[in-house]
């Protein structure tokens, strides 16, 4: 008696076999361009928090000490490595001059610009730094 399951027909009905349904489209082959992938909210706002801290030309260390936040960590929220608490956030946003709502409003900034069609956030800084 052989231990291996009889093989069936090819028949597109069979009552008894599981149906494979794909959980994400079928991804297109052949020379396309791949579609850009949403950016994700703690890559959003480490950008921010990264672009603020260069356009004030700070440290990486001079704004964790301030933070009160390991420069390592800083470091890995800036990247988009770690998704930071809102004590965090605030701490960073603080030691910046800014408000949380301020870091937020930043990121939402660039999310609708990326959903507006544009090219997706960059870590350079184009915009306009005032100081007091």
């Amino acid at each position: 008696m052989s231990t291996h399951a009889p093989k069936l027909p090819n028949t597109p009905n069979r009552p008894n076999e599981a149906r494979v349904v794909p959980l994400r489209p079928p991804v297109p082959q052949g020379p396309q361009a791949p579609a850009s992938r949403e950016p994700l909210w703690r890559d959003l706002v480490g950008d921010v928090l990264r672009r603020e801290r260069l356009a004030q030309e700070r440290t990486l260390k001079d704004v964790a000490e301030a933070a009160r936040i390991s420069m390592p960590y800083l470091s890995e929220v800036e990247r988009g490595r770690k998704e930071a608490s809102s004590e965090v956030l605030a701490a960073a946003a603080r030691a910046l001059g800014l408000g949380l709502g301020d870091l937020l409003s930043l990121a939402q900034d660039e999310l609708a610009r990326y959903a507006r069609g544009r090219t997706a956030p960059t870590a350079q800084y184009g915009g306009l730094c005032l100081a007091a």
